[in-house]
């Protein structure tokens, strides 16, 4: 069938929206009609950088329906309202032992532009386009491996939830997947955009005692404190070693990174206290730290998480349970765009005006 999507050509070109044509859904896939696509840093990091080939259709947070479901698929049904997050192949051993998020094939499935059976659903005349996350969201309907879709409740708007597949579950799930915090505990979160909100948000649920959200931007620390931060520091204008040693009485139990930047790194790791354990999920470049003193000394653990560690299958919808009951607002990070504005979307997501921009469609 014939779909508009935004094509990236090549490297740091913009998004160009044009027609193309979409294949059928072969076994154990399904068609879904896009209602909206979150905007994430990663689609970012593809278009300019070159971790995917080109042409390639970006997009992998996105949110719909389903209207075609092909043979084999035993979970989904016509008209089911779904989420679509990340591809892994449900086979290896961590996928197996609910890891998926390390699958074997994690970087071949979601970056190799490309699908399971290696072949492309996406062309534009005779030239293949690239297949970005096994979904490639950034256009009106996708073909999708049924392993990588979740289906979620029909009562909450479906245009929100496509953040859901991937940046919000990253922070939400480093917190409750992985480090796990202890009741009453302290946990610092080092960048508040989308990723560390929902990381703030989540240790909240998780009944931290202290949280502390530190940033260089007021408008987004003030937004912290209204989903759930205890303490705001502007790492510009304090020192946030200290502040935090000295409202715990020592350093945070935990700690989570977003923001990739060296020295704020090192900061997540000298603000521990002894035992205390840092997740990095922000894309850091290469760097120097003291292993003896930053992490063996003190007996600190340093860990990347991807996805946050998560079963989206499993996650996505406690989420959705938590967003339902007023726990996990997520709502207050987003700002919507109309399909057509997707590179004002992307200028305002890497300036900092919008904190998740969605991009809403109309398909019906």
């Amino acid at each position: 069938m014939e779909i508009k999507a935004a094509v990236t050509h090549a490297q740091g070109k913009p998004f160009a929206i044009e027609h193309v044509t979409l294949s059928a859904p072969g076994p154990n896939e399904i068609r879904v009609r896009i209602v909206a696509t979150g905007v994430c840093h990663t689609d970012a990091v593809a278009r300019d950088l070159g971790v995917s080939p080109y042409p390639i259709v970006l997009g992998h947070e996105g949110s719909g329906v389903v209207e075609q479901i092909g043979d084999n698929v035993t979970r989904l049904a016509v008209g089911d309202h779904v989420v679509m997050s990340f591809a892994h192949c449900g086979q290896c051993e961590n996928c197996l032992t609910g890891h998926p998020t390390v699958c074997a094939r994690f970087n071949e499935l979601n970056f190799g532009g490309r699908m399971e059976d290696g072949t492309c659903r996406l062309h534009q005349n005779q030239t293949e386009l690239g297949t970005f996350f096994g979904q490639s969201s950034f256009g009106t309907h996708v073909v999708a491996h049924e392993r990588n879709v979740v289906k979620v409740d029909k009562d909450v708007d479906l245009a929100l939830l496509g953040p859901l597949g991937c940046g919000i579950q990253t922070g939400a799930g480093t917190v409750l997947n992985r480090l796990k915090p202890e009741f009453g505990s302290a946990i610092a979160i080092y960048g508040c955009g989308a990723v560390g909100l929902s990381a703030i948000m989540a240790a909240r649920i998780a009944g931290c005692r202290h949280i502390f959200a530190i940033d260089v931007h007021d408008s987004r620390l003030a937004l912290a404190r209204e989903l759930g931060a205890t303490h705001t520091l502007n790492g510009a204008q304090v020192d946030v070693v200290e502040e935090i040693r000295a409202v715990t009485g020592g350093g945070a139990h935990y700690a989570v990174e977003t923001t990739g930047v060296p020295p704020v790194v090192r900061q997540c790791l000298h603000a521990l206290r002894p035992l205390g354990q840092a997740a990095i999920v922000g894309v850091t470049p290469e760097m120097k730290i003291d292993v003896h003193n930053d992490l063996m000394a003190e007996g600190k653990s340093m860990i990347g998480v991807i996805e946050g560690d998560s079963v989206p299958r499993v996650f996505i919808p406690q989420l959705v349970d938590y967003f339902k009951a007023g726990l996990f607002p997520f709502d207050k990070l987003v700002k919507f765009y109309r399909f057509e504005q997707i590179n004002e979307a992307f200028e305002d997501s890497a300036n900092g005006t919008t904190v998740k921009p969605i991009l809403k469609f109309d398909t019906e």
